[in-house]
């Protein structure tokens, strides 16, 4: 006892004065027994430390080693030393930086735990509903304890209750016996499935096989029909450009037809234009040959309009002429008209036809020249007066 006494007495001295600050620190109207002369006193002391250090701090302390006070005791301690220290530790810290950091960690956390403000505003809303819904059933609560009450002192009959729990003992048993089939048609089902699957797996292999096979040996018509591949490409290239070259052709066809039929309008517009002004110099001649009386200038006026005729068959023709020289020579076959010819005499007769036709052009032309100057000198030469007119009646 007295060797125990010489080591604990210290230790218990210094252990008392540090659990009782840290203690009061926690609680300071905590009520700690200071009594450590026993052993039981000691034993009560540390148990008293641990129980109000698990109820106020929730630390959890090992009471053994505690009571040994080597250095596991100390490692105890520190358990409630750190604690305090880390609570001083912050306390010293200047103020303004505290709430620098505040505000900082504040902004920070705002804009990163939005979905936290959301679900608190949610439970926010639940909670109110609850507590609604909480302070009905409350308020129903006088009568609801009533019925419990009376269903409560209300004795149990063991007949039906027993019938009750027969029945549903029976359904029990019923439901066990629907699961246990169904596990059986699973252990069925699965053995089919297995099955099916292994017969795929064979079908699977043998067209893996197969296929192979069929893609290793070359077929015997591969050569002609790749010889044929190539033909029909050759032929559907030429295909492609004599179709390109008919259509050409035929666009080119359409274009002259269009021009001729331009030329022949633009002859057609230009001979009425040379036949009205043909009728009207012949109205302005015979206006002027209606005025003589005498026989000899009505004479000269048959004459006049024989020549006048003469003029007026020739001036169209070499009006067309001149339109014809512009225009390149071309052998033309066939008629304007739609008419029916016989295959053997086309060719010869219209080429017959093309040169009676450039044989009577010219004679017109020397006809027209031949009678151009004796016409200027009638228009120049005026008719004479006839002479003793009334002695011929």
């Amino acid at each position: 006892m007295w060797i125990e006494r010489s080591m604990f007495v210290p230790c218990g001295v210094v252990r008392r004065g540090v659990e009782i600050s840290e203690c009061n620190r926690y609680e300071p109207h905590t009520d700690i027994p200071s009594d450590i002369e026993t052993e039981q006193d000691r034993v009560f002391f540390i148990k008293a430390i641990a129980q109000f250090m698990a109820t106020k701090a929730h630390i959890k302390l090992n009471t053994k080693k505690l009571y040994q006070a080597d250095g596991y005791a100390v490692k105890e301690l520190l358990k409630i030393t750190s604690v305090l220290y880390n609570a001083m530790k912050t306390k010293r810290m200047e103020g303004p930086e505290i709430e620098e950091e505040d505000t900082s960690k504040f902004k920070f956390d705002l804009g990163s735990k939005i979905a936290d403000l959301k679900a608190a505003r949610h439970l926010a809303s639940e909670i109110t509903s609850k507590g609604a819904s909480l302070y009905d059933l409350l308020g129903k609560e006088v009568e609801l304890r009533e019925l419990r009450m009376e269903a409560i002192a209300r004795p149990l009959e063991i007949n039906e209750a027993e019938k009750v729990m027969k029945i549903a003992v029976k359904d029990i048993l019923a439901q066990i016996q629907r699961t246990k089939d169904l596990l059986n048609n699973v252990a069925s089902d699965e053995a089919n499935l297995e099955t099916k699957i292994e017969k795929r797996k064979s079908e699977l292999e043998r067209n893996q096989k197969r296929l192979q096979t069929l893609q290793s040996v070359r077929p015997a018509f591969m050569d002609e029909y790749e010889k044929i591949e190539e033909e029909l490409q050759k032929q559907y290239d030429t295909y492609l450009e004599k179709f390109r070259n008919l259509a050409y052709l035929e666009q080119q066809l359409e274009d002259h037809h269009r021009m001729e039929q331009e030329r022949f309008e633009e002859a057609e517009n230009t001979l009425r234009l040379m036949q009205s002004k043909l009728k009207e110099e012949e109205k302005r001649l015979l206006k002027n040959g209606s005025n003589d009386d005498s026989d000899l200038e009505i004479q000269e006026d048959d004459e006049s309009d024989s020549e006048i005729e003469d003029r007026r068959l020739s001036k169209p023709r070499t009006a067309l002429e001149a339109l014809m020289e512009g225009r390149p020579r071309k052998r033309v076959v066939g008629t304007m008209q739609g008419g029916d010819t016989d295959d053997d005499q086309g060719s010869e007769e219209s080429e017959i036809d093309m040169d009676d036709d450039e044989d009577d052009d010219e004679d017109v032309e020397d006809e027209s020249v031949a009678l151009s100057p004796t016409k200027a000198s009638q228009r120049a030469r005026k008719p004479e007066p006839l002479e003793e007119s009334d002695n011929d009646f």
